[in-house]
């Protein structure tokens, strides 16, 4: 498991952040650690900073475990990985096994991190910072929506033309009983999405596009697509009722189950192109994943499990 009950220290009637400051922990840092919860006494989470403890001290520590992704693009400030699907950007708690943060923190260090989100189950180009103040003015770039993001997709259904969606989108009030979910709705904030057909697939009836945010909502381009009725194959959180997509997401079902119920046993979404100017240098990084051919893999090998199924 990434997350160890480390053991940094015995105390003698000690302040909880001076022991840490000790261990080479700045005030700031010491502070964050208790706050989360990860410093340990007597069994016991030590929940403030100038609590005074004595006996052995052990702090729940993240333990890199990399599988040996390498980054697409490198500098001196930033890198760029391919993120796999079904890989976290960050972990999420310490029962998540594996996340991009065992590569990153490998490679680069614990002041490493990444500097916008992807989906757990989107694969693609996602920005690293090697350093805090790399990461800093890279998160600055991303909220202040200097960047240009392409995606592509397979979805259901046959696209002829280019085209623009602009739905309005929020949180769904339901959304804390399953997961983070999103929904259009006349007083959201604004969302626009431009479409563009790459190859429609005859055989199979479906469609690969581009899709590029021109805003950043959560689940954008998932929920725009479903919401003008081309619903991306395997998307476990658009369109299937809410035991369906518990089911999913606890990992209740096999994986020819997830195939029959969404199309796919992955969402078929790839971050393919991301482009953005740092210390006055323009930046245009493309994913190495070959989206086209392994979108139609996945999606044939859909229909294959689906009549199987309805057989």
């Amino acid at each position: 498991m990434p997350y160890v009950n480390k053991f940094i220290a015995t105390a003698n009637k000690q302040k909880a952040y001076e022991i840490l400051m000790k261990t080479g922990f700045s005030m700031r840092e010491a502070q964050r650690l208790i706050d989360k919860g990860r410093l340990i006494c007597g069994g016991s989470v030590v929940s403030e900073k100038n609590a005074i403890l004595s006996g052995d001290i052990f702090l729940i520590d993240y333990e890199a475990e990399p599988k040996g992704l390498k980054p697409i693009f490198e500098c001196e400030s930033f890198a760029v990985f391919d993120k796999p699907s079904g890989v976290l950007s960050h972990p999420n708690g310490r029962h998540c096994e594996y996340s991009l943060n065992d590569e990153i923190y490998t490679l680069f260090g614990r002041d490493a991190s990444v500097a916008h989100r992807l989906d757990f189950e989107t694969s693609g180009v996602i920005v690293v910072g090697k350093d805090r103040n790399s990461t800093t003015k890279l998160k600055k770039i991303f909220e202040n929506r200097e960047v240009s993001k392409s995606y592509v997709a397979m979805v259901q259904g046959k696209i002829k033309r280019e085209f623009t969606i602009d739905a309005k989108m929020d949180l769904a009030n339901n959304y804390d009983d399953v997961k983070m979910r999103m929904q259009i709705c006349e007083n959201g904030k604004s969302a626009v999405t431009k479409i563009l057909p790459i190859r429609y697939f005859d055989d199979i009836d479906t469609t690969l596009v581009q899709a590029i945010p021109l805003t950043g909502r959560q689940h954008q381009i998932r929920l725009h697509l479903f919401h003008v009725k081309h619903k991306i194959l395997g998307e476990p959180l658009y369109g299937l009722p809410r035991p369906q997509i518990e089911k999913i997401l606890d990992k209740e079902v096999s994986e020819h189950e997830r195939i029959n119920l969404t199309g796919a046993k992955r969402l078929l979404l790839h971050s393919d192109e991301i482009s953005f100017k740092f210390d006055k240098i323009f930046y245009n990084i493309k994913s190495k994943f070959d989206a086209e051919r392994e979108f139609y893999r996945f999606a044939k090998e859909g229909l294959f499990w689906s009549k199987i199924f309805f057989f």
